[in-house]
């Protein structure tokens, strides 16, 4: 965390500074799209957005581990002694491992419902022996537990302008709109990894399965019916998208920016996977720096706008000659 983020935040005791310091320090280096949306938050609101990525990173990395050096049962252990760490956070505030440590706190201050963090971790241990899904509900089912909770664990802290469970769902959408462009972007990764993450249901209508996957990602060979269930598979994306899109106006005015640069980042890596044809299994679709800078760019003067009109509201005169208060977290 920089200075300014943690002293904004309130936090001020030494160990869980660099607790946080060290979830940021997760988000910058792998989380890049997620990482550079955050920096549109108010400076209080981001040292929890980091601890909140910090955890499911370090959950992630047991999981997948790239290195390939441990077996499915001490990735189990691993997974095990990190939630058995979390459990004892969140009733101490305490925790072997500084991830644990941010996130109860930020659990604690936010209010955040330790269910979430549970199926959370059920969906991570399901990683370690399922490889695949039949159907997109069996998918579903997973993505609660691996990103939809993620966006409900977010709403606490980014704040709503309408009752919570009504953003909620949308929350929950979004969460699973990213998750599922991640699963598109890294068809060809997660194959390598044992893993395909598009529903069976989805592959099968379109004559491909796991075998043809593993062919073309050996050979490099292109083909008709993989292409189509990729494009079936992004349109399928797009309404999980639509889905989510109405929640941005329910959160607080000013972190609207940061999810709308989101939302605008991770939809821009559809279009790239659309523009390179769909050749996932064979490279991994970015979007580009250009595109980056420009979003940041609106994110950034939608900020200044919400800022402004934020000022403007503390002070407009209202026909009772009272004046309109601006009760967000940090005013």
């Amino acid at each position: 965390m920089t200075r300014r983020e943690l002293d904004a935040a309130g936090i001020t005791d030494p160990a869980l500074r660099a607790a946080y310091t060290q979830c940021r320090r997760l988000n910058a280096r792998h989380g890049k799209t997620y990482f550079l949306a955050t920096r549109l938050l108010p400076p209080e609101r981001r040292s929890a957005v980091h601890a909140l990525y910090g955890f499911a990173r370090r959950a992630d990395d047991i999981v997948d581990d790239l290195g390939g050096h441990r077996t499915p049962d001490e990735r189990d252990r691993l997974l095990q002694s990190l939630e058995n760490d979390l459990a004892h956070g969140l009733r101490t505030g305490e925790g072997e491992e500084p991830v644990v440590r941010a996130l109860a706190d930020t659990a604690e201050r936010y209010a955040i419902e330790p269910a979430l963090f549970t199926d959370f971790l059920g969906s991570m241990r399901a990683d370690l022996t399922v490889t695949d899904y039949p159907t997109y509900a069996d998918l579903r089912t997973y993505m609660h537990g691996s990103a939809a909770v993620i966006g409900l664990q977010m709403l606490p802290v980014l704040g709503t302008v309408v009752p919570r469970e009504t953003a909620a769902p949308h929350a929950a959408a979004l969460g699973v709109a990213f998750q599922l462009t991640n699963f598109l972007r890294d068809v060809g990764e997660d194959l390598d990894r044992g893993r395909v993450y598009l529903p069976g249901d989805l592959l099968a209508a379109h004559g491909v399965d796991r075998p043809l996957l593993e062919w073309c990602r050996r050979t490099g060979h292109p083909d008709s019916r993989i292409r189509g269930a990729l494009v079936a598979a992004e349109a399928m994306t797009r309404n999980v998208y639509r889905e989510a899109e109405p929640g941005i106006d329910m959160l607080e005015p000013r972190v609207r920016p940061c999810i709308r640069a989101a939302f605008t980042l991770y939809g821009g890596i559809l279009d790239a996977i659309a523009d390179r044809g769909y050749t996932v299994l064979h490279q991994r679709a970015v979007v580009s720096c250009r595109r980056r800078v420009a979003t940041a760019a609106a994110g950034v003067a939608r900020v200044v706008g919400a800022r402004l009109r934020a000022r403007v509201a503390v002070t407009a005169p209202v026909a009772d000659g009272a004046a309109l208060q601006w009760k967000g977290p940090g005013q």
